[in-house]
């Protein structure tokens, strides 16, 4: 008899437990914006509330710096030389694999110098520097049929001035899709 009254008293229990934890009133300060993303807030105790952000795969990430680096197409270069510097590396190679996963897609090349040197010898350097920039790019997967390259040498400079701050900003490689 005693079991008996012990399971009349939990199954009276049991619905007053699951009232007991609901509550109309709102226990943090979470919201939905207009595009469907949850904001998250703390609740009454202080405990940060909501749900985890979803943690991008490896390849995820990878992708998405990636795009990040494609929003910069210019590629800089010490005086007198065409040799692409190590610290656009990652740059190229972030347009590389957009060349290569979309074989459709094209890239014009250009080469750029400062006003110093003859305008023969700029132009010169400047196809070297956009041969230097396509030939980084064939290493890395690009096919050749999806690059041209020209040279402008000191024709577009794209600072005024004659001091090196200008000339540094004009040695350069632009990628124009």
């Amino acid at each position: 008899m005693q079991l008996s009254k012990l399971v009349k008293a939990m199954v009276v229990a049991i619905p007053v437990l699951a009232l007991a934890a609901c509550s109309s009133a709102p226990d943090d300060t979470s919201s939905t914006t207009a595009d469907g993303t949850t904001t998250t807030g703390q609740d009454r105790r202080g405990v940060e509330t909501g749900a985890a952000d979803r943690v991008l795969s490896p390849e995820e990430q990878r992708q998405q710096r990636f795009a990040e680096l494609r929003q910069e197409y210019i590629i800089y270069f010490d005086f007198d030389t065409s040799e692409v510097r190590g610290e656009f590396a990652e740059l190229l190679a972030a347009h590389a694999d957009y060349l290569v996963r979309n074989p459709s897609a094209r890239v014009v090349i250009e080469g750029h110098t400062d006003e110093r040197g003859t305008p023969e010898y700029n132009i010169a350097l400047g196809e070297r520097r956009a041969q230097a920039t396509a030939d980084y790019l064939r290493n890395l997967g690009v096919s050749s049929s999806q690059m041209t390259t020209v040279s402008y040498g000191e024709e577009k400079p794209l600072a005024r001035g004659s001091n090196e701050r200008a000339w540094s900003q004009n040695r350069r490689a632009v990628l124009v899709y």
